[in-house]
């Protein structure tokens, strides 16, 4: 290591002049000439005392005319008089006068470096560093003093890498830093996280024998605990001599940063061990900590301790729990902890305000917001641009569009944030007209627009149907605008088409993205997915899960969930199996994507024995793991079980049912033929039955031939759902078949009053990478004599007895010279290929009919196939003569 600790010789001083009066902001050296003069005479002592009266009394213009007429009668000012009136510059923050002062240094009777060291800290401490830097700059001579002033001014502006760097040029000069000095370098180490340069600091306080300051060791201990270097912290910690509350609350502060929250708490307590009681300081570093690793519950508790221990909140302790709770999705007891701050009386500040205001953002609460509003203008935070910026938001969201622009008006100082979150507020309220015009004035302004901005009006125009203007902005954001796009850019493209029901383009953009060389993240895979959730985008969904391992995405929770419930309802659950015990961690929905795809498959079997899994492993069933698992009871036939498990939801889980529970319910009972239960379990619901219920008993009266209460379930349907015809449809067959002609009449002439429609069977299945449409009674698709008589084979091989007492009433009915769409699909499918596929995945547009869902049963058996097929209904897997549904859809 370069040997820093032998100072070099210094030349002489030489005094610091600027080269033009009327522009000071230019320095030079100005060599001193050693001739004695005999014209020049020393301030006499009146006027040196009359210099400081002015300084001291502030009358610095007076101060400056003595000096002219000093300068005109030849004579000089003392050191110390100059650097007074230099020291009065800097409490009034007066550059002017510090300029003017600069400019008559020539009268200073011996220019030493104290004079250019105070010539530096005015500079420096009126904000002007650049000058101050050249003044430093042309010393020639620079002490500790000069150094230390220095330093202090890039500290005080935030320059931390400049700190270290001149920290490395005082040590080439030969001047090492002192106790005072050396925790300031320390914080700038700190601050630009700078590790070799802490140790090189820590080693020279070792060999300068410094280490037995306790503020010095404090520092290098805070150092090495904020850049996370836990293990050297400790280490330096636990070897100190002698340790105060600032040590410990640094060795905690970062346990803390680094999400040891368990170790912080063992340090926390040993602490008061050693007779040292926590502070205000340390219990809101331990408070603010587990608000942010999301243990709000312990944060909480921790506040009611230190509580206990006489220690009152002060607001970073309120304003920790307020933004903890708001964050983690607890925004009512976020609002409350704001309102017991105020009746402590303790004041909040900006960033209290603006969490409150976020929360009631999130909550959607307009009152709470206005009230928390009124209370910024009365403390003065109305002009605080995070407090503004909040209030935009919060006033966009609630629909306040006026609202948010009066607040737009009034932040004197708008920053991107501000512009951003007015565009976005326009852009919501689907006001993509006056949105553009403010991103235009925003060009026009000194903010100008970022990358935010742009993806803000992509998805604004998007959101309102309009692509094309969104591809165009685009397009101009990188040649315009000069802005690169990034991923939330691409993403804004994706979600956008993905809602204006284009799939194909938003895969086509994902790929294009891809190719460009943008990596797609956790957003862009969540937005992507659900759009392949269906029997006939394997492909796809193997194609995003590729991308998902390439970006090592698939430790993501959310993304890991989404690939779990898209394989499951493409028709593999098997590969949903595999992800899931594959995920090193899991959550709630990992465990109700995993139950809702066996439920799906129809094997309850192993839907209910993850259910008791997730429950040993300590996770606590919702409102949708309820939903799914008494779907596993019906499938399993176990009535009692499923009762038993609704009961549950309210007594042992506190969760007040939904229709989807109630729904369940009624399929639990219908599907067992307990029709009469069925009846009477809607007839004691709390809440009003929706189309889910009454569909779910008329499905189970068809298939249990109860004709009299399958229409009583239809009338209700057609009362939940007025319009659709589809229902009317139906209703009209169950009235022909109890002879009902009068109630037919009735029902047609109800019908009028909306448009009629024509259902026709349609279905999707993809065959050697090609996606193939057919509808019902298309013999064209088939363009051959012989497929027709493969169909006509196949009927005839799959014709059974009908044994049942099911109802025919059906969506689609099959009339004399047509061919249901799932049929001409199969033909197509098998009769085309030399060899039998694996596989078939069908798509259906309506609810599959009976006679259908029998051939499908006979061609699983014939040809060794499976048929995944979804209806509107159910999803069917048919294997070797067996269909997951059960026969029950």
């Amino acid at each position: 290591m370069e040997n820093f600790t032998i100072p070099c010789k210094s030349s002489p001083p030489t005094p610091i002049l600027p080269s033009k009066l009327g522009n000071p902001s230019e320095f030079s050296l100005r060599h001193a000439k050693p001739i004695i003069s005999f014209s020049r005479k020393t301030l006499p002592k009146f006027t040196d005392t009359h210099l400081n009266y002015l300084c001291k009394n502030g009358q610095f213009s007076e101060a400056i005319t003595v000096l002219d007429s000093i300068a005109q009668i030849g004579s000089k000012v003392p050191p110390t008089t100059y650097m007074n009136l230099l020291q009065s510059c800097i409490d009034t923050n007066s550059i002017q006068l510090g300029r003017k002062l600069h400019e008559h240094i020539d009268l200073v009777e011996e220019i030493n470096p104290f004079v250019e060291t105070k010539l530096v800290s005015m500079y420096a401490k009126c904000g002007f560093l650049d000058d101050a830097r050249k003044v430093f700059h042309a010393m020639r001579e620079r002490n500790l003093y000069t150094w230390s002033a220095m330093i202090g001014a890039c500290l005080r502006d935030q320059r931390w890498k400049e700190v270290v760097e001149l920290f490395f040029s005082m040590m080439k000069d030969g001047v090492l830093p002192d106790y005072f000095l050396f925790p300031k370098i320390l914080q700038a180490c700190g601050n630009c996280s700078n590790i070799e340069a802490t140790k090189l600091i820590h080693s020279i306080a070792v060999r300068c024998n410094l280490t037995s300051c306790i503020h010095v060791n404090n520092s290098i201990l805070a150092v090495y605990a904020k850049c996370g270097i836990l293990e050297w912290a400790r280490r330096f910690f636990d070897n100190m001599d002698e340790r105060d509350g600032v040590s410990w609350n640094a060795i905690i502060s970062g346990y803390c940063h680094k999400g040891e929250s368990e170790e912080a708490r063992r340090l926390f307590d040993a602490m008061s061990k050693e007779g040292i009681e926590p502070g205000l300081v340390t219990w809101n570093t331990l408070i603010a900590s587990h608000n942010q690793l999301r243990h709000c519950d312990v944060a909480m508790e921790l506040m009611r301790r230190m509580e206990s221990c006489g220690i009152t909140p002060d607001v970073y302790t309120w304003t920790s729990m307020i933004s903890g709770f708001a964050q983690n999705n607890r925004k009512h007891q976020s609002l409350d902890f704001f309102k017991k701050m105020l009746l402590a009386g303790v004041q909040p500040n900006g960033i209290t305000i603006t969490s409150a205001i976020s929360a009631c953002t999130s909550l959607k609460s307009l009152n709470q917001g206005l009230e928390i509003y009124s209370l910024a203008i009365k403390m003065g935070f109305i002009d605080d641009v995070l407090v503004g910026n909040s209030l935009i938001d919060m006033f966009s969201k609630c629909g306040e569009v006026e609202a948010a622009q009066k607040i737009f008006s009034m932040i004197p100082d708008k920053d991107v944030y501000t512009w951003n979150s007015m565009i976005g507020g326009y852009c919501q309220a689907k006001y993509c007209g006056k949105a553009y015009e403010l991103f235009t004035k925003m060009q026009e302004s000194d903010v100008h627009p970022n990358a935010v901005t742009w993806n803000v009006m992509i998805t604004g125009y998007m959101q309102n149907g309009d692509a094309d203007q969104a591809m165009d902005l685009f397009q101009r954001m990188e040649k315009d605008g000069k802005i690169k796009r990034n991923t939330a850019s691409w993403n804004s493209l994706v979600s956008g088409y993905l809602q204006l029901g284009e799939k194909n383009k938003a895969f086509g953009v994902f790929r294009q993205m891809q190719a460009y060389c943008v990596n797609p993240n956790s957003v862009t895979i969540l937005s992507v997915l659900p759009s392949c959730a269906n029997l006939v985008a394997m492909k796809k969904v193997k194609e995003i899960h590729g991308s998902v391992l390439r970006r090592n995405l698939e430790s993501e929770i959310p993304v890991a969930n989404a690939l779990i419930d898209t394989y499951a309802k493409s028709g593999n659950i098997a590969y949903s199996r595999i992800i899931f015990d594959t995920m090193s961690s899991k959550d709630t929905i990992t465990w109700n994507s995993a139950i809702s795809g066996y439920v799906l498959h129809g094997r309850s079997d192993v839907a209910l024995d993850l259910f008791d899994q997730m429950k040993k492993s300590g996770f606590e069933p919702n409102r949708g793991t309820f939903a799914n698992i008494i779907h596993a009871y019906s499938l399993a036939g176990k009535v009692d079980e499923g009762t038993q498990a609704f009961h549950s939801i309210t007594e042992d889980y506190q969760i007040i049912p939904g229709l989807e529970h109630y729904s369940a319910m009624v399929d639990l009972y219908g599907r067992s033929g307990r029709l009469q239960e069925a009846m009477e379990f809607i007839e004691g619901m709390p809440i009003e039955p929706d189309s889910s219920v009454w569909g779910a008993l008329f499905t189970a009266c068809r298939i249990y031939g109860n004709l009299a209460l399958a229409v009583r379930a239809g009338e209700h349907l057609l009362v939940s759902e007025p319009g659709n015809v589809l229902i009317q449809q139906l209703m009209l067959q169950a009235y022909a078949l109890c002879g009902k002609s009068e109630d037919i009449s009735k029902l047609r002439k109800f019908g009028k009053d909306y448009p009629k429609k024509k259902f026709l069977g349609q279905c999707w299945i993809e065959v050697k990478n090609s996606l193939h449409t057919f509808i019902s009674g298309d013999r064209l698709k088939l363009c051959s004599i012989f497929l027709n008589l493969w169909l006509q084979n196949i009927e005839e091989k799959a014709k059974t007895p009908d044994l049942c007492n099911e109802l025919c009433v059906e969506e689609e009915e099959e009339e004399i010279g047509w061919i249901h769409s799932e049929k001409l699909a199969f033909a197509f499918a098998l009769s085309g290929s030399p060899s039998v596929p694996q596989s078939i995945r069908i798509m259906k547009n309506l609810r599959m009919c009976g006679d259908c869902h029998r051939i499908a049963k006979y061609i699983s058996v014939a040809f060794g196939c499976d048929i995944y097929l979804s209806d509107v209904k159910s999803f069917h897997h048919f294997s070797n003569g067996r269909c997951s549904c059960g026969d029950y859809w």
